[in-house]
């Protein structure tokens, strides 16, 4: 039978009434005794509350991607798949209640960011900035492979944007407070400029050091950038199950739910909307970001059409990648080279990347940008195998699987081999 819905589609309206749901959730968390509670608290006490705080939010976005893929799945499969799980319904409530509890956990972030601001003397403030530096430390001295690298390119990213919009709820709190005061605003913008150039900061010296470190090029961001506009670009196809940006945000381990059901409920909260022309510019606004999320759309779609062209890999869009069973060596995949292409393919013709055996590995044209350190961008995942018996300076080398095929669990725990 023909879906009434596409599966795309069907995520969103699922997407649309949990974020209803939970907004309306919101309203019974009461966010001045929250500030009140956390004011009251020493300063140490508050300096370990929001590391616990940003070690809770990645665990519980690894945890919260699993809810929310299952619920989709269970709203989208075949009906004539036989069903051997709970129903749409269990989904959809575990779905909500994570959502709920993940949107309070970054409220208490961002609660004890506003506290830090308003504290007298800066010294908290001062204290979770060094926290930052201590970020280089345990990173610039560990062993980096171009994957790794890449897991902790998008953890930052996402890390970055969650705390643009954490400023922004405290900036909308403490405007709020001071009954829209345009000169506060000026008072808390060196602190703003403080926590966005340390951040800023500390991701360059830490991605300058790793790179020198470990002998990896800076042609190597190309290449994520190629990755991450293949994602893009391959979700724009008919077939796709979500949108693009879940494809995106599910490899950088980013879950918008949350963030956006705390940031709607702070805008209604601090913005009054009073008379019929308040609610005109209201509705005028809300167009007005519709138009700017379809250009914004068209935009990065043209972009990562040039970025996927760019890197040779739009033969991946319609050939998808064959990889090699696990356990069962690569060698033993029947795979011929053609000459003409350079890509080798299997009894099925389907492209293979992963399947090549290393002598054929330099005359095969890259499809993702060349870099000195390495031919493709790879990540061992604990199979030992021979590379070649002839020459003495290979050795065992871990097997490799293709950037684009590195799933989400990896990237949310930010793992480093």
């Amino acid at each position: 039978d023909r879906r009434l819905l596409q599966p795309a589609q069907v995520c969103d309206i699922l997407k649309g009434v949990i974020l209803v749901i939970c907004y309306f959730m919101m309203h019974y968390v009461d966010y001045s005794m929250m500030y009140h509670l956390i004011r009251g608290q020493s300063v140490i006490k508050l300096y370990i509350i929001y590391n616990m705080l940003e070690v809770a939010d990645r665990l519980i976005s690894s945890f919260g991607q699993d809810i929310l893929d299952a619920l989709y799945w269970t709203a989208t499969e075949p009906k004539e798949r036989k069903r051997a799980h709970i129903g749409v319904f269990p989904h959809f409530f575990m779905a909500v209640l994570y959502v709920f509890l993940h949107a309070i956990l970054i409220m208490v972030q961002a609660t004890t960011l506003n506290v830090a601001f308003n504290s007298h003397n800066k010294s908290l403030l001062t204290i979770m900035m060094s926290n930052n530096f201590v970020e280089i430390k345990g990173s610039v001295f560990k062993k980096f492979e171009k994957n790794n690298l890449f897991q902790m390119s998008n953890s930052d990213i996402k890390e970055r944007f969650t705390n643009y919009v954490l400023l922004l709820i405290v900036c909308l709190r403490n405007m709020e407070q001071f009954s829209w005061n345009p000169d506060h605003l000026w008072v808390l913008f060196p602190d703003v400029c403080m926590v966005v150039a340390s951040e800023i900061a500390v991701d360059i010296v830490k991605h300058a050091f790793i790179t020198k470190f470990n002998d990896i090029t800076a042609d190597v961001y190309s290449e994520y950038r190629a990755s991450l506009a293949f994602d893009l670009v391959s979700s724009r196809q008919k077939n796709a199950y979500t949108d693009y940006s879940d494809s995106v945000s599910r490899r950088m381990g980013f879950i918008p739910l949350p963030l956006a059901v705390l940031l709607i409920r702070v805008v209604t909260s601090s913005i009054k909307v009073q008379g019929v022309l308040a609610y005109v510019c209201v509705v005028l606004f809300y167009c007005g970001l519709i138009s700017l999320k379809v250009l914004n759309s068209i935009v990065l779609l043209g972009k990562s059409c040039q970025y996927v062209k760019e890197a040779k890999m739009e033969e991946k869009l319609f050939n998808p990648v064959v990889t090699a069973t696990p356990g069962k060596p690569a060698g033993k995949q029947q795979s011929t080279f053609k000459s003409t292409q350079g890509v080798s393919t299997d009894e099925n013709g389907s492209t293979s990347v992963t399947n090549q055996p290393v002598h054929q590995k330099e005359n095969m044209p890259s499809l993702l940008v060349t870099s000195n350190s390495d031919q493709f961008l790879t990540t061992p995942d604990g199979e030992e195998k021979d590379i070649s018996q002839d020459s003495s300076e290979l050795k065992h080398r871990s097997a490799k699987k293709d950037l684009l095929e590195i799933d989400r669990f990896t990237i949310c725990g930010n793992r480093i081999d």
